[in-house]
C-alpha cells in the first residue's frame, strides 16, 4: 500500500478545526454527565486521511478524526470514499473497539448504517461533521438529521464550488449535470429563487444574481424550516488569501446549550477568519 499523500491546508481550515476542538471537547464533556444518555457517538462523514500539512508551518497537523480522538466519546464512525485514507484511519485508530472505519459513499453509509444507531428515542445523540471540498452532503441526509433530534451538525456550505459550476450570472448556460448536483445539495429547485431575482429588461424579464449573503441566508432559513433544526446560528465565512469565501461553516442543533456554546465559538472567531494569507 503506498503512502498516502495528505491535504495542504490553509489558514481558515485551521480555524474550522480549532472551533471544532473547542466544541468537541465541551460537547463530549457535558453528555459524559447525562446519567440518561448511555450512547454519544461522533461522525465524520468526509474524514479523509486523519491529519493535514499546514501551509503556514509546513507541519503535519491533526485533522478532524485525530481531534475528535483526542475527547470523550462512546463511538466514533469515521467515513471516506478513498480506500487509502480509509486504511490510514483504520491505522489512527488502530487497537480500538469504539472506532468504525467506512469505506464508500458518505450519503449512504450515514443513511443506511449511521444514522440508526442514533436514534432519539433510544437515548443516544450525536456530533457529526459535514466537511467535503465541494457540494457533496445530500440533502436527503441533512433533512434525515433534522428531523431526528439526536444529532447536531457542522456543515460546510461550499459557495465557491456553487458559484464556479451552477450560480452563474447566465443560468441558461449552467450544465444539466450541475443543476443536479445543486438540486441534490439543495433538495429541489428553490435555489433558483435565491440565486436570482427577475426584473423587467427592455426584452422581457431578466434574472439577475444575488449575493452569496442572500444565497446563504436562504439556505440557513432552510435548515430551520424545512430539515426542522431548532438552531442556527449565523454561519461563519471562511475566506482565501484574496479574502474571497469559499465556504460558510454552519452549526445545527436541536440542543439549546449546543447553540449558546457554538455561538461563542463562532463570535470568538468571526473577526479572526483571515482574509488574506491562505
Amino acid at each position: 500500500m503506498g503512502r498516502v499523500k495528505l491535504d495542504e491546508v490553509g489558514r481558515w481550515t485551521e480555524i474550522k478545526l480549532q472551533i471544532l476542538r473547542e466544541y468537541s471537547k465541551a460537547y463530549s464533556k457535558i453528555l459524559s454527565k447525562q446519567r440518561s444518555i448511555q450512547h454519544y457517538a461522533y461522525i465524520d462523514g468526509f474524514a479523509g486521511a486523519g491529519s493535514h500539512i499546514s501551509k503556514a508551518s509546513g507541519q503535519e497537523i491533526d485533522g478532524s478524526p485525530a481531534i475528535a480522538l483526542r475527547h470523550q466519546y462512546t463511538h466514533y464512525h469515521f467515513i471516506d470514499v478513498d480506500g487509502q485514507r480509509a486504511n490510514r484511519l483504520r491505522q489512527l485508530a488502530s487497537g480500538r473497539s469504539d472506532v468504525t472505519v467506512y469505506e464508500g459513499d458518505c450519503n449512504k453509509v450515514l443513511l443506511n448504517q449511521v444514522l440508526p444507531e442514533c436514534r432519539y428515542e433510544d437515548y443516544r445523540r450525536a456530533l457529526c461533521l459535514l466537511d467535503p471540498y465541494g457540494l457533496s452532503p445530500k440533502w436527503e441526509v441533512v433533512e434525515r438529521i433534522g428531523k431526528m433530534r439526536s444529532v447536531e451538525i457542522f456543515l460546510n456550505f461550499m459557495i465557491m464550488d456553487a458559484n464556479m459550476n451552477v450560480l452563474w450570472t447566465d443560468p441558461s448556460r449552467v450544465a444539466d449535470s450541475q443543476r443536479a448536483r445543486m438540486n441534490a445539495f439543495w433538495g429541489d429547485e428553490t435555489w433558483k429563487d435565491a440565486a436570482y431575482s427577475t426584473r423587467l429588461g427592455l426584452f422581457g424579464d431578466m434574472q439577475e444574481k444575488r449575493t452569496n449573503d442572500a444565497v446563504v441566508a436562504a439556505y440557513r432559513q432552510r435548515l430551520r424550516e424545512v430539515a426542522g433544526f431548532e438552531y442556527v446560528p449565523e454561519p461563519l465565512p471562511m475566506k482565501n488569501r484574496r479574502g474571497a469565501v469559499v465556504y460558510y461553516l454552519f452549526f445545527a442543533s436541536h440542543n439549546a446549550t449546543g447553540d449558546k456554546i457554538a455561538r461563542k465559538v463562532f463570535n470568538n472567531y468571526r473577526n479572526r477568519v483571515p482574509g488574506n494569507g491562505n
